[in-house]
């Protein structure tokens, strides 16, 4: 479930950040880079804030 939760958000994070992109101003990729580069960390370091976040307020893996 967590797992779940985490990838959807991050897919959100990313659409949002490219609309925002294209009808507010491009700057907002900054954003997607941002989300890209925390996954990239979470894979190498298997740490990931939003599944420490995910846990404390009682979601189950």
């Amino acid at each position: 479930m967590k797992e779940r939760i985490i990838k959807g958000v991050a897919g959100l994070f990313v659409l949002l950040s490219i609309l925002l992109s294209i009808y507010v101003n491009q700057n907002w990729l900054w954003f997607t880079g941002f989300v890209g580069v925390n996954l990239f960390q979470s894979s190498i370091t298997q740490w990931c804030l939003l599944g420490d976040i995910l846990k404390k307020i009682g979601v189950r893996d």
